[in-house]
């Protein structure tokens, strides 16, 4: 479908597609109109684009366009409004022209007869399958396991190209930008999914320029009382910040200064959501040093940022055991700074984060500054990164949970901030804050999980129900023997470690009641005067099971035990056998 190039595509009602060269007055009329309507977002990137860029991208819009033609958002507005600002959100961004092209195009497999056959063939593999990673499950087919299995798609196809996910978190923004437009109870559901699920992958994988908006988006269309609040109660705060942050400023920019270092130093106010969060209903006394955090960024590396440190230190008085060092030990999702609490002139505590220039984009962007320096776009660009070692134990379980269950656990697994665990050895694990002993152990490796009888935590025995904190060194001891049990659903934390739990149950219980149907059979064969054993050795109970369905004598067995198949037809199959 090639509307824009030398051969121009003209789309039938039906949605496929024949060549016809259009008139040269239409063609340069419609040519006129897409780069009109492509104007911002060629703009935003015009210095990386080249001639080929450019023409590929006004070709995806021209058949985004006349794929939904007709078709409205609930504002009203056409609905290639959307795509293209979802579009216009990650050239912001400065992602490549592959995932700009994609996003123009992401609904169309979803909402028109643009097939995906059709845009493979038109746009190459490569933007397919970012199409295909966002594209949603068909609601007809998949019913109420629509958005679980959706959700899975998407990390599945996230293992293979990051790129997907950063498409739906910008298509997600948009959708909160808009959610006005919604009745009332369709906002508040879809902006407590949006703080669920898609924040926190957001969080996870460092974009916090649009985590912070997609917050408080979320929490207005969530909580509206609660955000007018929180945003009344910060404007008044942010109202007399200079008085507290200006002298504050002026000697750190001095005391940088005296320890020979360049560095930016600014006022940066926090985001409404995070306020709420630390204060809720106590929101209406916040002063501005709870309001806002002072950032410096260093003209340096790693070394000057703890030279900067010092230089802080020197100028305002440190709070004791309140220095947290994100350089050496980075956060899960590859933020580094020096984070410190002092106090300033005049008596305020104020929350200082040092970074150097090359960790500031990484900060605001995360997984996206990667992307763009490593050239490409594909997981392998980030493969083996201890930062996304979260993503690794995603994959690892969500295979084998159940829908309802990977919903839940997906929101488990990405709720909150993660801490670093050690292994003797100090290899780190991260986990969530609430996690256990026994998270760790499954985080080591299901036959650990599975095996484990306790712990030694920081030298000390401890229970496998122990709960952990940032910074321990923890070593599981395991038995040949142990096994889990039922209670252990109690103290698993983590997606990962219940998944497992689960499964080795469920085997159990299966082995269990196959156990039960063949006592049963044995007992009713020996009135006969037939020797299971000996039929299991010559093959005959794997031929009789397969000739009646299962793949398996256990589970013919199971069925045996749970009434479905009958004892009498059974005992006379291998009576005859």
């Amino acid at each position: 479908m090639t509307s824009l190039n030398p051969q121009e595509a003209k789309l039938t009602p039906h949605g496929g597609h024949r060549r016809r060269l259009l008139a040269p007055k239409d063609r340069a009329g419609r040519r006129a109109a897409v780069r009109a309507a492509l104007a911002p977002l060629l703009q935003a990137r015009r210095p990386a684009f080249t001639d080929e860029d450019v023409r590929l991208l006004e070709w995806a819009y021209d058949v985004a366009e006349r794929m939904h033609r007709g078709q409205l958002r609930k504002s009203g507005a056409p609905y290639i409004t959307h795509p293209l600002a979802v579009a216009m959100i990650l050239a912001g961004m400065g992602l490549d022209t592959t995932t700009l092209v994609a996003a123009l195009l992401h609904d169309t497999v979803e909402d028109t007869p643009y097939t995906l056959g059709e845009l493979r063939a038109d746009f190459g593999e490569e933007v397919a399958v970012l199409v295909d990673g966002v594209t949603k499950l068909d609601g007809e087919r998949w019913g109420d396991r629509r958005e679980a299995e959706t959700f899975r798609k998407i990390v599945l196809a996230a293992a293979a190209d990051l790129r997907v996910l950063v498409i739906k978190l910008a298509d997600r923004l948009h959708n909160l930008r808009t959610l006005g437009f919604q009745p009332p109870h369709k906002r508040a559901r879809y902006a407590t999914a949006s703080l669920e699920l898609l924040v926190p992958f957001a969080e996870r994988l460092g974009i916090h320029v649009l985590k912070r908006e997609m917050d408080d988006l979320a929490f207005a269309h969530r909580d509206p009382d609660a955000h007018a609040a929180t945003a009344a109660a910060m404007a008044r705060a942010l109202a007399g910040a200079e008085q507290v942050f200006g002298p504050a400023t002026e000697r750190l920019r001095r005391s940088l200064a005296g320890h020979g270092l360049s560095a930016r130093v600014s006022v940066r106010p926090r985001h409404l959501y995070a306020v709420h969060q630390d204060f809720g209903e106590r929101v209406v006394g916040l002063r501005p040093c709870e309001a806002a955090r002072v950032l410096v960024v260093v003209d340096g590396d790693e070394q000057d940022c703890y030279i900067a440190l010092g230089a802080v230190h020197a100028a305002l008085r440190p709070c004791p055991g309140r220095v947290r060092d994100y350089i050496a030990l980075p956060k899960f999702n590859m933020y580094q700074a020096l984070h410190t609490r002092v106090i300033g002139p005049e008596g305020d505590p104020l929350e200082v984060i040092i970074q150097s220039r090359a960790m500031h984009p990484v900060a605001e962007y995360g997984i996206v500054a990667h992307i763009r320096d490593a050239g490409t776009a594909t997981a392998d660009a980030v493969s083996g990164r201890r930062d996304l070692v979260w993503l690794s134990r995603l994959l690892a379980w969500q295979s084998d949970a159940l829908s309802a269950d990977f919903l839940d656990g997906l929101r488990t697994d990405l709720a909150g901030d993660s801490m670093p665990v050690f292994t003797p050895r100090g290899e780190i694990v991260l986990l969530p804050a609430s996690a256990t002993a026994l998270d760790f152990a499954y985080a080591l490796g299901s036959e650990t999980g599975n095996h484990s009888i306790g712990a030694l935590i920081n030298g000390r025995l401890a229970p496998l129900s122990a709960e952990l904190r940032s910074g321990y060194v923890v070593e599981i001891l395991t038995d040949p023997e142990g096994c889990p049990s039922a209670d252990w659903l109690q103290i698993a934390a983590t997606a990962p470690a219940r998944v497992h739990i689960q499964r080795w149950l469920a085997h159990r219980q299966a082995e269990e009641v196959s156990a039960q149907g063949r006592r049963r059979l044995v007992q009713a064969l020996a009135d006969r005067q037939v020797d299971l054993l000996a039929a299991e050795a010559h093959g005959e109970s794997l031929a009789i099971a397969r000739d009646l369905g299962y793949a398996e004598v256990d589970q013919m067995y199971a069925a045996l035990a749970s009434g479905s198949l009958s004892l009498e037809e059974l005992v006379t199959r291998f009576a005859g056998a």
